[in-house]
């Protein structure tokens, strides 16, 4: 019985943290992501990115995104790449993929989505996956491998290219490239 009421307990007190951050107020912003810090779960990514709409102070956002860059758990990666793929926190995209960039977490397993993103997306999005991707240190899956290479071949056989994005797209397929060349070397 006292689990449940513990478990209760920890449940409501980040319910509480997370309504606080909800409110706008920088210091209450700031003191319930120290203490999500030490009692947070996976469960928080998707509120605190929802609750960045309803900030209208830059620190309180700021504090926000850096919560987030700095989280910790390997499985938090997933609950973060979810976030980025639910259509209902589009407008939250280059907030999101600004954590993702700035994680000490490894996002190699996703390279396929960021190069998807990075040809569906205008130029900040491209832009965004472009540092994710330069700073990804992998191993990769030869199968992620060439379905980015067939994303990009895609992408070039298109008929439609943005001019302003094309110099990144070109950086992203040298780095596939790149990433290629170097999996081919530790395969020998």
């Amino acid at each position: 019985m006292e689990e449940k009421t513990t478990n209760k307990q920890v449940t409501l007190k980040i319910a509480k943290l997370l309504a606080d951050v909800q409110t706008g107020v920088p210091a209450k912003v700031k003191t319930a992501l120290d203490a999500l810090q030490v009692s947070g779960k996976d469960a928080i990514i998707e509120p605190l990115i929802r609750s960045i709409a309803l900030q209208t102070d830059e620190e309180c956002i700021g504090e926000i995104i850096e919560f987030l860059s700095s989280l910790k758990s390997t499985s938090a990666s997933k609950e973060v790449m979810a976030c980025l793929k639910n259509p209902e926190l589009a407008e939250f995209k280059i907030q999101i993929l600004s954590t993702i960039w700035n994680s000490p977490l490894d996002y190699s397993e996703y390279l396929t989505e960021f190069i998807s993103l990075a040809i569906t997306g205008d130029f900040l999005i491209t832009l965004e996956c472009l540092t994710i991707l330069e700073n990804l240190n992998g191993p990769f899956e030869e199968a992620d491998i060439l379905e980015s290479q067939l994303l990009l071949k895609a992408y070039y056989e298109g008929t439609e290219r943005d001019s302003q994005k094309a110099p990144l797209m070109d950086e992203i397929a040298l780095l596939i490239k790149d990433i290629d060349r170097r999996h081919d070397l530790e395969l020998d």
